[in-house]
């Protein structure tokens, strides 16, 4: 019997999204788990599996269409099997009247009378013309609701008909330009002169909302200090050489995951996060990295890193890396973090003051490492200093511990012998 797989729900407030590309064709014989599209939504492009073996019989959406959580993606089944064309089942309405299908109105039905007595004919209230299919990415559906446009009078100039962003844009009256690859919508002018607007949107708006939400909820502290990272240079010299010949990119990250999750494991409370008027202390070590992408920031977490060796915390790192700069990230990747780590030392700058990311209640930031003038032993020498900045949750973690939590990760990262597998 054909099965109607359907568009899933991929979590994150998620509730539709745009078919970008198909990955089989109709007819084509398909595995479980076999990815069968490339579908984008607000937060990343996913790549609905199979959730069975078997032929796709039919494809029930073109390429540039949106699809809502819970509609028909494709319908899998035996070689050569029917689909059927199903009928629309009647609903009922709140008031209980009958809904026919996708029919706008509704039908009044004869009520049930005793025998020999004549039955009325049903009588249809006027039912409305079917709205026009609008194929547009959300992203799209929410600029046109920001600029006031109506989506439903333009007519795309994208694949398949598509509506894109500068269809919308001159529609509202506006030009296009283009800044390192993403449209920017251009308004004339303000009160005070020329503006520029840009939609927020996307992974931007998700930030945005993610951080809203810890600085309304949070009570945050940020406590900065530096760390003289000489020794640990020399072993990443050394260690990196080593990894080169395995095909492994080492940075001063994995080292960094090793020494936090050491003093985490001394400091519980910095690894937690509030529910009402309990504080959850995590028994497991989930270590968040910050990527910077051209589309905004993104938080891969890395499971169970408390098991995982110096050698494959830099290989998971590197394939997130890629993963969410082409957005090909899954969703659940993106969760179940206890504690984060960002790195802003790879642009070039220092000290800054990191924003958790709830509900995680501490995060650490890495600035750019120096050579500086350090008193060592009673003599000046130059020492290799990394600033480090750590945000936390003054409800759950206090000055004072923040301070030894800080002390200890200092101690680990200069002394760097129990980092090394």
């Amino acid at each position: 019997m054909p099965y109607d797989f359907k568009f899933p729900d991929v979590g994150e407030g998620i509730t539709e999204g745009t078919i970008i590309k198909w990955k089989v064709r109709e007819g084509d014989k398909v595995e479980a788990d076999q990815p069968l599209a490339e579908v984008e939504t607000d937060k990343a492009i996913v790549e609905p599996p199979s959730p069975k073996k078997g032929y796709i019989l039919k494809l029930n959406h073109k390429e540039g269409e949106t699809i809502q959580v819970g509609e028909v993606l494709a319908v899998i089944g035996e070689k050569g099997e029917k689909v059927e064309v199903k009928k629309e089942e009647k609903k009922v309405s709140e008031k209980g009247e009958h809904y026919v299908g996708s029919v706008v109105g509704f039908l009044e039905e004869a009520p049930e009378e005793e025998e020999k007595k004549p039955v009325k004919k049903p009588v249809k209230k006027p039912v409305k013309a079917a709205k026009k299919k609008v194929v547009a990415a959300p992203s799209v559906r929410k600029l046109a609701q920001n600029l006031k446009v109506d989506i439903l009078q333009l007519t795309g100039t994208g694949p398949a008909g598509r509506i894109t962003q500068e269809d919308v844009v001159k529609a509202s009256g506006g030009e296009v330009a283009k800044a390192k690859g993403r449209p920017r919508v251009v308004k004339k002018y303000d009160f005070f002169g020329y503006v520029d607007r840009v939609p927020l949107k996307g992974i931007r708006k998700i930030t945005a909302e993610k951080m809203t939400e810890a600085v309304s909820n949070a009570a945050l502290v940020t406590h900065h200090d530096h760390v003289d990272v000489t020794l640990l240079s020399d072993v990443r010299k050394k260690e990196k050489e080593k990894a080169a010949k395995k095909g492994v990119h080492l940075t001063y990250l994995p080292f960094i995951i090793k020494a936090v999750i050491q003093a985490l494991k001394k400091h519980p409370y910095v690894a937690s996060s509030v529910e009402g008027e309990e504080i959850i202390i995590k028994k497991y070590y989930n270590i968040g990295v910050a990527v910077d992408t051209p589309e905004g920031l993104m938080v891969p977490v890395i499971k169970g890193a408390d098991k995982k060796k110096l050698y494959e915390l830099a290989t998971e790192i590197d394939n997130f890396v890629e993963k969410a700069k082409t957005r090909k990230i899954d969703l659940m990747d993106l969760r179940g973090g206890v504690f984060t780590i960002t790195n802003i030392g790879v642009i070039g700058s220092t000290y800054f003051t990191p924003i958790v990311n709830y509900p995680e209640t501490c995060i650490l930031g890495t600035g750019r490492i120096e050579e500086q003038a350090r008193v060592v032993d009673g003599k000046i020498a130059i020492r290799k200093v990394m600033p480090i900045s750590f945000t936390y949750d003054h409800r759950v973690t206090d000055g004072a511990e923040a301070a030894r939590f800080m002390n200890d990760l200092r101690a680990l990262l200069e002394k760097p012998k129990s980092l090394v597998d």
